[in-house]
């Protein structure tokens, strides 16, 4: 059974089973899913197959370095967006100088205190993704509350399914942007459940009619052998 979209998707990256596994007790107990992985092969694998919405990367990794990880994710277009935050015992100034210009977002040393941790992630989130931690979002004459799960246009409240709701918080996350079928499945539905992608089109025109349905354009874009955008 697919996990609610509505909790983020951390992936661990870090080679200390012990550190690794106390780290995702505590995301998950945060309310995030969490994908492990326990090197830098295994890590850029796993991102190949679905981009998570946040790494918390260890920096001294076997064979493939956490550095390099991301250096190779922040030089791709499809994943340079995503924030890393890097693990790391170097406490230097010159290795935190080092890391923060490979790419990552956030350089936290080692020991390091798991509260301050979660507080870091979140704020990466909340740059990167509003909607998870409980923030408002606007579009045009729309608006859309997370905390309270209510969607007004025009300031008449408008009827969502949980389905529809999650569609529309990921495009009002990034208006403009032009989501593919598979990018919708795996944010709204969770990469744990097979949904064909003609689902995506379904709810897309549950969507586009409850958005419409005190009158208005249709705010939803439909580009043509690529996907959906709002705006």
């Amino acid at each position: 059974m697919a996990q609610s979209s509505d909790h983020p998707n951390v992936l661990l990256v870090e080679d200390e089973p012990a550190q690794r596994e106390v780290l995702a007790y505590n995301l998950e107990a945060d309310g995030f899913r969490v994908t492990k992985a326990e090197n830098g092969e295994e890590a850029l694998m796993l991102v190949e197959e679905s981009a998570p919405d946040i790494i918390v990367l260890d920096w001294m990794l076997p064979n493939v370095s956490g550095i390099e990880v991301c250096r190779q994710l922040k030089t791709r277009n499809e994943t340079r967006g995503v924030p890393i935050i890097m693990l790391s015992a170097r406490s230097e100034e010159v290795d935190r100088v080092r890391g923060l210009e490979t790419g990552a977002d956030d350089y936290v040393v080692k020991p390091y205190s798991v509260v301050e941790l979660m507080a870091r992630v979140r704020a990466q989130l909340r740059r990167v993704r509003p909607s998870t931690v409980g923030e408002r979002l606007e579009y045009d004459d729309i608006v859309l509350d997370s905390e309270t799960h209510r969607v007004t246009r025009g300031d008449k409240p408008l009827k969502l399914g949980p389905t529809e709701f999650r569609l529309l918080s990921t495009f009002m996350e990034k208006p403009g942007r032009v989501w593919s079928r598979e990018q919708l499945l795996d944010r709204v539905w969770g990469r744990d459940i097979y949904v064909d992608t003609r689902t995506v089109d379904v709810h897309i025109g549950r969507l586009r009619k409850a958005l419409c349905q005190h009158g208005g354009n249709d705010p939803l874009r439909t580009v043509r052998g690529a996907g959906y955008a709002l705006g």
